[in-house]
């Protein structure tokens, strides 16, 4: 029995088994725009955290915001365009853990962590694996999950982090300026989050929304005043706009429980 021959090739396409009429089949290649997304996503998380590293943790937290765009389009797009694929679901994965774990982790630990020594580093770390681990339970359950996360979704931890940070900062609180009691709160709240990501606990995932289908007129209103709202104090209320929707899950938990 004859063996396959190796491939030597240097390069070689992205090959991977899809189902098309109940069938399946092998296509070549990879989808450019979704794909393009994930990558400005990816592109937004580095520049967060070269801007940390620089002590620019104003520009650090707008970076975070900017790959939470692109997260959210690349998705959608995939979707809208049926361009859905293994492929594009294991990258995006593995990009939300720089964007969405270490950026905000470098960031809060070098804006104020850092000052407590190994402890500040330690939840830096925590908060860093906790992404890790809940984007790869995430991978695990592609296509179960029903209109609910299990557990706190990590772009949403992310900007939390980056936007108390990028908020405080704003107010000239950093570095030298970050007292040993304001550290110890940051290093509480990085906890916190952190193990949201990791526990069960049900996060609306808004995946009922249809971008494709009518909506009411008064709706684009909605989303006018939401942009108005952001750009009075951008900082002030993207904090609190994900601090509401980390609230919600146990707020959900505890409903459920008592229907149960």
């Amino acid at each position: 029995m004859s063996k396959k021959p190796e491939n030597l090739d240097l390069y070689d396409e992205h090959e991977e088994v899809v189902s098309e009429g109940g069938k399946k089949v092998r296509r070549r290649g990879i989808f450019l725009l979704p794909n393009l997304l994930t990558t400005a996503s990816l592109f937004a998380g580095f520049f967060s955290i070269v801007s940390s590293v620089e002590g620019n943790f104003i520009y650090a937290g707008m970076a975070v915001f900017v790959a939470q765009i692109f997260d959210g389009l690349d998705g959608r797009v995939a979707r809208l365009a049926k361009a859905e694929s293994q492929f594009g679901a294991q990258y995006d994965s593995i990009c939300d853990v720089i964007s969405f774990g270490l950026a905000p982790a470098i960031c809060i630990f070098l804006w104020g962590l850092n000052s407590l020594g190994q402890a500040g580093w330690v939840f830096s770390f925590l908060f860093l694996a906790a992404a890790a681990l809940r984007l790869a339970r995430f991978n695990t359950n592609i296509g179960s999950e029903d209109k609910f996360f299990k557990g706190l979704p990590s772009p949403v931890a992310a900007g939390l982090i980056a936007y108390y940070v990028w908020y405080l900062s704003s107010l000239g609180l950093q570095g030298e300026n970050v007292i040993p009691t304001l550290a110890v709160i940051s290093a509480s709240v990085t906890g916190i989050v952190a193990i949201l990501m990791v526990i069960n606990v049900p996060y609306y995932s808004f995946k009922e929304i249809e971008m494709k289908r009518r909506v009411p007129f008064f709706s684009i209103l909605m989303v006018v005043f939401l942009f108005a709202l952001i750009s009075l104090d951008p900082p002030l209320v993207l904090l609190t706009c994900a601090f509401l929707y980390i609230l919600s899950g146990p707020i959900i938990w505890i409903v459920k429980t008592l229907r149960k």
